[in-house]
């Protein structure tokens, strides 16, 4: 598997990997009906660092952006956001672009990685952070709408770098 920066060439890749979990409605707090264009410019948006983890046939199997978390005296933690292909989930890719972003992280000189949430059903996403040294350092009580479990808690996932 090959993870490299995402290039605009790579944006119907890219939507084809998150529009699933964006229209799912299961673990991002994003628009379920947010146009293809939206949700691309918000992925890849010029704040944020953009990356595809690739086959060796080139097909895109995953994205990862980070971000700083917050401006100011927040900037040295950084935040991320991370969708499979629906073909490749059980593959490890996740993982790998997760080892890839704290290093990318490390390099960029942030010095803490936090997710701010982290959908508690999402019961893949939080036993891959925590395996990946993630803590859980909050929970937002049914703080999100769960298409089809209803209000369910929120984490708020942290490590340092």
């Amino acid at each position: 598997m090959i993870i490299r920066p995402a290039t605009a060439g790579d944006a119907a890749a890219i939507w084809t990997v998150i529009g699933p979990a964006i229209r799912g409605g299961e673990v991002f707090a994003l628009d379920r009906g947010m146009s293809e264009a939206a949700a691309v410019a918000h992925w890849m948006a010029a704040h944020k660092q953009t990356f595809v983890a690739m086959d060796e046939r080139s097909d895109v199997l995953g994205t990862y952006y980070i971000q700083p978390n917050q401006a100011g005296g927040g900037r040295h933690v950084a935040n991320a956001g991370y969708a499979t292909a629906e073909h490749a989930t059980g593959r490890g890719i996740a993982r790998a672009m997760c080892a890839h972003s704290l290093d990318r992280a490390r390099a960029s000189g942030y010095r803490a990685m936090q997710f701010n949430f982290v959908v508690s059903t999402n019961e893949p996403a939080v036993r891959l952070w925590t395996a990946m040294g993630f803590e859980v350092v909050g929970r937002l009580p049914k703080a999100f709408e769960h298409p089809r479990l209803g209000f369910v808690d929120a984490l708020v996932m942290s490590r340092d770098l």
